[in-house]
């Protein structure tokens, strides 16, 4: 009895192994396709009273951008805060199944920021945000979805299923939040630093590999 106990438990925890392994290693792209990018899809939105050089950077395949808290808004008729984002054109939906990925890097100091966000919504301006508060990642204030993240690459896919009204988030290839949209009928994503509450008098945050994809 005592070896068919032992023999069961060991099955057990070989099938958890499995199991866990199979959560780590998802690919969140499979069954999408990637859309084509150039420079042109990048539109900067930054200080309105700053040049593109005083807030963002572009090298070596890393864009990098960055904003004061004392920073104006981007338009002289916004009362939002301060933001230098890259703002997704060409490919807005109302519909089907989205996915925006990149890598992106935090220097410590940085928070109270959004870092990446899915626009659009009818309970709220966005469908999603992910920001970043004294070195974690969370979707809006909670719950956190990524611990001691600064100072490191870490891949960001975020799914957003507008029929299903389904938001998914991967960080470096593991489902790390799952939850409702917000309703809206236009869509698009944003990546950068936007300042929220509580933010830090320097905000910055790095990007590489960015891809828009579409479900098949």
């Amino acid at each position: 009895m005592a070896i068919a106990v032992l023999f069961s438990l060991l099955c057990l925890s070989l099938s958890q192994l499995l199991s866990f392994q199979a959560t780590a290693q998802q690919n969140p792209t499979s069954g999408f396709t990637a859309v084509p990018l150039s420079q042109s899809n990048f539109e900067l939105h930054k200080p309105y009273d700053k040049s593109p050089s005083e807030r963002y950077s572009f090298s070596n395949g890393e864009q990098r951008l960055w904003v004061f808290a004392t920073d104006k808004p981007h338009t002289t008729s916004s009362d939002t805060k301060p933001r230098t984002e890259i703002r997704i054109r060409g490919y807005d939906y109302s519909s089907g199944v989205w996915q925006f990925e990149g890598q992106a890097y935090v220097p410590s100091g940085t928070t109270g920021t959004s870092i990446m966000q899915v626009f659009g919504g009818s309970s709220r301006a966005t469908t999603i945000m992910l920001r970043v508060y004294t070195g974690s990642l969370t979707v809006y204030r909670s719950p956190v979805i990524l611990s001691n993240m600064y100072n490191r690459w870490f891949k960001v896919n975020v799914i957003h299923d507008v029929g299903a009204s389904n938001v998914k988030v991967y960080i470096d290839g593991v489902l790390k939040y799952e939850g409702s949209g917000a309703g809206g009928n236009n869509h698009y994503f944003k990546f950068g630093v936007y300042a929220q509450n509580d933010e830090s008098n320097y905000m910055e945050s790095r990007w590489r590999g960015i891809r828009v994809l579409r479900r098949n």
